[in-house]
């Protein structure tokens, strides 16, 4: 089925890249997961994004991967729309995943632009098209450079904008040309959303309806109200929250993500601070500067 207007005029706002929460044995922990779930969306996130690279995925194995996106999609039950991390470095895989994505409900999927390969832009463009002619599922871009080690040029965007069932990107350039130069590109009715949490309002002013947040994980309702401000015009409120959740934002990349947040949600009970090797628990410095972040911002005592 290819995205109708309505459901992609669902795709705005405060949305969660969702931890993954593990037992101290490292099992994914599926009743605390689906209890997360539920809080984000009773805390009012707009929208929910399991098994990116806040939910650990790769280190997930591909079944883990499948039935965490079964899950959430459960859990949501359709109150607000999930987008489900399906990108590889693999094409071929992705594709398979975004099959399952589609099979389990997701309203949408996420991929990555190919990680390690460096692949050039026309091989960019070849992988989304493959993905998009074998799966009739709308696909948000996630561009990262920092991670993939490969940069998605506007020019690029804007040639798989025109492909059925390309929607949209998630921005984590940090470059706040580029929400610009892709409106040029692809179009005004490209969905656009910052993947970066220190940038969020800055980049709604420049041409984006939303963001894929890591600290909406711990600062649900913050993130929601903020949001919600700005698509109501309230600029002033937006910014006022902005800079209120400016230190928890520093403090969550102070290491590697997810290990932050998966502290940070350790303090507020929602999961246990564990994250899979490679990524070994924060230092006890980062740990105090979370914890100060989060106090900073009311979310502890």
């Amino acid at each position: 089925m290819a995205a109708t207007a309505a459901q992609m005029d669902k795709l705005k706002g405060s949305m969660v890249a969702l931890i993954t929460p593990m037992k101290p044995d490292g099992a994914v922990d599926e009743k605390r997961f689906q209890d997360f779930v539920d809080w984000q969306i009773k805390e009012g996130t707009h929208g929910l994004i399991p098994v990116g690279t806040t939910g650990e995925s790769p280190t997930l194995s591909h079944e883990e991967h499948m039935r965490v996106v079964e899950l959430c999609v459960e859990a949501a039950a359709g109150r607000v729309p999930v987008i489900a991390g399906t990108g590889s470095n693999s094409t071929q895989e992705a594709i398979d995943l975004t099959a399952h994505a589609r099979k389990a409900g997701a309203d949408a999927a996420l991929i990555v632009c190919p990680y390690y390969n460096r692949p050039t832009q026309e091989g960019l463009i070849q992988h989304f098209k493959a993905i998009v002619d074998a799966v009739d599922l709308p696909v948000v871009i996630y561009n990262i450079p920092g991670r993939s080690a490969v940069d998605m040029s506007p020019e690029t965007m804007g040639r798989l904008a025109k492909l059925r069932n390309i929607v949209g990107v998630k921005d984590a350039t940090a470059n706040l040309a580029r929400p610009l130069q892709q409106k040029a590109t692809c179009g005004a009715d490209f969905i656009q959303l910052s993947g970066e949490d220190h940038t969020a309002v800055a980049f709604l002013a420049s041409g984006g309806v939303g963001c894929i947040s890591v600290t909406a994980n711990v600062a649900p309702r913050l993130c929601s109200e903020m949001h919600t401000a700005w698509m109501a015009g309230d600029a002033r409120k937006a910014m006022a929250i902005q800079d209120r959740l400016l230190p928890l934002h520093d403090a969550l990349f102070c290491e590697t993500s997810p290990g932050p947040v998966k502290y940070a949600a350790s303090l507020i009970g929602k999961a246990e601070a564990f994250a899979r090797l490679p990524l070994a628990p924060i230092a006890e410095g980062s740990r105090a500067r979370v914890k100060a972040a989060m106090t900073a911002v009311g979310l502890i005592n």
